[in-house]
């Protein structure tokens, strides 16, 4: 029989994976293949891919297969392949990135009639083109997008179990994981990564397992940086160690176990601001460099080098935004409280172009994709989908006072603040908040008059 091909992308893993248990079902003969070059990975997430990577293959090598790791163009590559073993048919899951999907239509073009090409909707909760307003209109902010979007019920249950797969002697070469150069070597600055994470399948389901009591009281502690109250699930789910529906389906259960009804909301809520994320990446591609709010191409951003290199060293003065920003360089990641405080203090404080800041986490955060970091950024910078206006700027002291209350987190990353070895803070918050409003304003007044910002 012919064998079938089964492109892995950010969907690497065994369990619950549509393109596998399509792949089984079939009864031929499979070839897992990963095509290496993600234009949207940054070094953090090239170290993740890397440990991913291996264990996916080990996974693969105890049920008696073995990943297929190739470089090149993805349409180049798989015709290759299925020129070279007869392949028939390829399996695939979408993604929702503008490379990933010119990817995906080049793919298409280059098997056109010789390969069955079966894509399926995996990573979110709802395909970004089932949830639009009456109109038929993409939603712009979150709001009636979750409204509309939970009207539609949850997902499938997930598969339970290994597929049972048949692998294809093919006899093609495979480029080593560790020929791909993912890990840093000179300097190896990964060492706090290695501490901090252990990437995989099997760690994704070991932090599935402990859900219900990680995340018992995760409506009132999760803004606590102090407090270990978050499921640290992110950058499984970014690189599809374990699926969307398999989480749902593990709070459905923590829920049922005891877990209290209001942190179960909370926790589907962020699988909800996940998918919107992707979904408005999908419906707005410029999102990762124009702002949604067009007025904001008018905003008189100060593209300062020297003070964006201090705050990306946590040397900003402000213990709590330093704290952030060292976590962040040690374990490539950070609360998502404190990403908005920093986040903040970058483009109002600093008043940096927040595409700098995007940039940044996107190299550095371990769970970095696209879609969230596009549409985070946006929205804290008041040019995206949140309906708050820009005005909304947060005080780096009191964030400290009311989420760090004990200064726990801030003495773990940034020991020596309250010495003479702490650098004074770079603005004053208050002159920075005015100036911030200030240029507000301005930005306002040009764009009603339809004036190009000088």
């Amino acid at each position: 029989m012919s064998p079938i091909i089964v492109w892995l992308r950010r969907n690497l893993r065994l369990r619950d994976n549509p393109a596998f248990e399509r792949a089984a079902a079939s009864g031929r003969p499979v070839i897992p293949v990963y095509v290496a070059g993600d234009p949207d990975t940054g070094g953090a997430s090239r170290w993740w891919l890397h440990h991913s990577l291996v264990a996916l293959d080990e996974s693969l090598s105890a049920l008696g297969g073995r990943l297929l790791v190739i470089e090149g163009d993805p349409a180049v590559e798989l015709a290759r392949i299925a020129a070279g073993t007869g392949a028939r048919e390829l399996c695939y899951v979408r993604r929702y990135e503008p490379a990933a999907r010119a990817e995906e239509a080049a793919v298409e073009r280059a098997l056109d009639e010789q390969v069955s090409l079966r894509a399926f909707d995996d990573a979110l909760l709802h395909h970004p083109d089932t949830v639009l307003a009456a109109s038929g209109a993409p939603y712009r902010v979150f709001t009636p997008y979750w409204r509309r979007a939970t009207a539609l019920g949850g997902p499938a249950a997930p598969a339970t179990g290994l597929p049972r797969v048949d692998f294809a002697a093919h006899g093609l070469e495979s480029v080593p994981i560790a020929a791909l150069g993912l890990t840093p070597a000179a300097p190896d600055w990964a060492g706090g990564l290695r501490k901090t994470w252990a990437p995989g399948e099997a760690s994704a389901l070991a932090r599935l397992d402990a859900l219900g009591t990680v995340a018992e009281h995760y409506r009132e502690d999760r803004d606590r940086p102090d407090r270990d109250a978050t499921t640290r699930l992110s950058p499984h789910l970014a690189f599809g160690e374990v699926s969307v529906r398999q989480v749902w389906a593990a709070v459905a259960a923590a829920r049922r176990d005891g877990m209290p009804g209001a942190s179960a909301e909370a926790v589907l809520r962020q699988l909800y601001w996940r998918d919107f994320s992707h979904y408005l990446l999908h419906h707005f591609p410029a999102l990762p460099e124009r702002p949604l709010r067009p007025e904001f191409e008018h905003f008189p951003w100060i593209d300062d080098p020297e003070l964006l290199a201090t705050w990306q060293r946590g040397r900003t003065g402000y213990p709590i935004v330093d704290a952030g920003m060292r976590e962040l360089w040690h374990t490539g990641w950070m609360h998502n409280r404190v990403r908005m405080i920093v986040a903040s203090f970058l483009v109002k404080d600093l008043m940096i172009p927040w595409q700098r800041g995007a940039e940044w986490f996107l190299d550095t955060l371990v769970d970095a994709n696209l879609a969230n970091n596009s549409a985070s950024w946006q929205w804290v910078a008041g040019c995206g989908t949140d309906a708050a206006p820009y005005f909304r700027i947060f005080n780096p002291a009191r964030q400290a006072e009311k989420f760090d209350p004990e200064g726990r987190y801030v003495r773990r990353w940034v020991p020596e603040a309250g010495t003479a070895r702490y650098p004074a803070p770079v603005v004053d918050h208050a002159q920075a908040r005015r100036r911030a409003l200030e240029a507000y304003e301005i930005m306002r007044g040009t764009a009603r008059a339809g004036r190009s910002p000088d």
